[in-house]
C-alpha cells in the first residue's frame, strides 16, 4: 500500500469521525433544548400542564423551535425527541420529526416550542408506529393549561394526544390537526450508533446515553405519577 493511499485512508477516517461527532453534538443540543422547554413548563405551573394530565402521561414528545411560516400559505417543520413511561421509569429518547400545513393564514415566519402528551395506552401505541397523522390516525386536542385545570370536555377526554405550544414564553393549547409525526430513523441510529427499532427504545429496551440524562430527569420530574389513595 502506497504512502499516498494510506494518507487518503487516514484523512477519510478522520473526516468521518469528525462528521459523526458533529452529528452527535447536534442531537445533544436538541436534547438540551427539549429539556429547557420542559424546564420552562415546570417554572410556570399556573400556565403549564395540569397535574391530572401529567400524572397519567404515557409518552411525551418535545419539538423545540418548531418552524412555521410562509407568505399566505404556510408550512411547518420541526425536529424533536420522545420518551415513554415504562415499568422502570422513562425511556431513553428516540428522535422524531413533524411536518404539516400551516395553522392559520400568515405572512412572515414564526418559531414556537411544541409539547405532545399521550395520556392513554392508545396514544402510546400510536406513537410507536412509523408515521402518525394527527387528527386522522390519532385523535389530538389542544391541552388545557394550569396546574388544577381538568380535561373535562368530551373532546379532551377522547383525545389520545394533547398538544401544547410555547411562544414568547407563554404556554397554551394548540390545534395541530393534519400535521404528521414520524420517526427520524437516521438521527436515532446516529445517536445510538446502530439501528435499533423504535419500539425497543420507547419500551425501555435501551439504556439511555449520558447526554440524555438531563432531559429524562426533567421528564420524570414534570410527569411524575401521583401516589394512589
Amino acid at each position: 500500500m502506497t504512502r499516498k493511499l494510506i494518507q487518503a485512508i487516514c484523512i477519510s477516517a478522520v473526516m468521518t469521525l469528525t462528521a459523526h461527532a458533529a452529528d452527535l453534538q447536534k442531537l445533544d443540543t436538541r436534547l438540551e433544548a427539549a429539556h429547557e422547554v420542559l424546564h420552562q413548563l415546570m417554572m410556570t405551573p399556573d400556565r403549564g400542564i395540569p397535574d391530572s394530565i401529567a400524572s397519567k402521561a404515557t409518552c411525551v414528545a418535545v419539538i423545540p423551535g418548531f418552524k412555521k411560516g410562509a407568505f399566505v400559505v404556510g408550512a411547518q417543520y420541526g425536529q424533536g425527541v420522545v420518551s415513554c413511561r415504562t415499568g422502570k421509569g422513562w425511556s431513553a429518547p428516540a428522535f422524531i420529526q413533524m411536518t404539516g400545513a400551516s395553522f392559520g393564514l400568515q405572512i412572515g415566519g414564526q418559531s414556537t416550542d411544541l409539547v405532545l402528551v399521550a395520556t392513554n395506552k392508545d396514544g402510546f401505541q400510536r406513537l410507536l408506529r412509523d408515521k402518525v397523522k394527527l387528527g386522522g390516525d390519532i385523535a389530538v386536542a389542544a391541552g388545557p393549561v394550569g396546574r388544577n385545570s381538568q380535561a373535562a370536555t368530551t373532546e379532551l377526554a377522547s383525545a389520545a394526544l394533547l398538544s401544547y405550544s410555547r411562544s414568547k414564553g407563554v404556554f397554551a393549547g394548540v390545534d395541530l390537526t393534519g400535521d404528521v409525526v414520524n420517526q427520524n430513523i437516521e438521527d436515532t441510529n446516529t445517536y445510538y450508533g446502530k439501528s435499533i427499532p423504535y419500539e425497543t427504545i420507547l419500551t425501555g429496551g435501551v439504556a439511555p446515553r449520558p447526554s440524555s440524562g438531563h432531559f429524562i430527569h426533567t421528564v420524570s420530574q414534570l410527569f411524575h405519577a401521583r401516589a394512589r389513595d
